[in-house]
């Protein structure tokens, strides 16, 4: 894998292109530094006892396995061009395999592509699923689009209230049934309602389910069934929100919805409260689930689409 001048590039594709990016990633910044900063000056020898600081280092910042292997390996190739390595040359082989982590991802969105577009949200409790959803419709809102979200998680009356909530914060109208006992029905519903008021995009909450409650997993099958009814070729995406914060123990999750039902994006959420910002990098690289957005804060306009530029420049910016 060839190295570049990355910082250069990095600094003229984003100088004109401030986002919320740097900020919410502060602290996973930071960690990677002053990580980086503590286990040698501005040139050494790698060695074993080198590599073995660095492993260790890249573990504790939730990359994964196969990603620390990587960048490893690259070290070492690179260690055997050079005496001695400095801590820009370390930087510069973890942005170029992050950079080509991401660089055959599709991130787009195929709203215009489908009307209604039909947008299935899943996750567990705890993710941010709720607050994502309306997050979401606010910013189809602001592209222009007609969003309605359906309150689809039927199992805890506190989610379709807080929902709710966050539907009217985002000015977006909201099918919701607190009555209701079947999540597919309120979804059926739902998505009637949204075609007769011919919406453009329609957000589905669904219950926040444990990845270990076959029961609930299994409801998804039926969800999909329903949805397919009325228009065969929905849901256009599904997304499963993650917590950015627990890092590595996502990709566990992620594996058993897509036993139950394919997920076509990623939504990475509370970035901007850990120094685990890495764990999108190990996440996507295995579970080949592209990232389409990320949770840089708790406000409506915090939820960002992923720019693998952007994040890079935000992870390294200032090294």
């Amino acid at each position: 894998m060839a190295l570049f001048k990355r910082k250069d590039k990095i600094q003229k594709t984003t100088e004109k292109l401030e986002s919320p990016y740097d900020k919410g990633l502060s602290r996973s910044r930071n960690r990677f530094k002053e990580g980086l900063f503590s286990l040698f000056g501005r040139g050494m020898k790698i060695d074993a006892d080198f590599l073995e600081e660095i492993e260790a280092f890249l573990y504790e910042s939730d990359l994964g396995a196969d990603i620390t292997e990587m960048i490893l390996n690259e070290i070492e190739a690179v260690s055997r061009k050079k005496d001695f390595l400095s801590y820009d040359d370390i930087r510069d082989v973890m942005i170029d395999i992050f950079e080509q982590m991401f660089k055959d991802d599709d991130l787009t969105v195929p709203i215009d592509d489908h009307h209604p577009c039909v947008i299935l949200v899943v996750g567990v409790n705890g993710a941010g699923k709720t607050t994502t959803i309306a997050k979401l419709a606010a910013l189809y809102r602001e592209q222009g689009k007609k969003a309605l979200i359906v309150a689809g998680d039927t199992y805890r009356a506190a989610a379709v209230e807080q929902l709710d909530i966050w539907a009217d914060r985002a000015g977006v109208d909201i099918i919701k049934n607190l009555e209701a006992k079947s999540s597919s029905g309120i979804i059926y519903d739902g998505i009637q309602a949204g075609i007769a008021r011919n919406t453009d995009v329609i957000l589905l909450d669904t219950a926040g389910r444990l990845h270990n409650k076959a029961h609930l997993m299994q409801e998804l099958n039926k969800i999909q069934r329903v949805i397919k009814k009325l228009i065969p070729d929905a849901p256009h995406e599904t997304f499963l929100v993650v917590d950015g914060s627990i890092g590595q123990n996502n990709v566990v999750q992620a594996r058993e919805f897509t036993k139950v039902t394919p997920i076509t994006g990623l939504i990475v959420t509370k970035l901007d409260g850990t120094a685990k910002g890495g764990s999108i990098i190990g996440i996507r690289q295995k579970l080949h689930i592209p990232v389409k957005y990320i949770g840089l804060g708790e406000t409506l306009s915090d939820l960002v689409p992923f720019s693998p530029a952007l994040y890079v420049h935000a992870m390294f910016e200032g090294f």
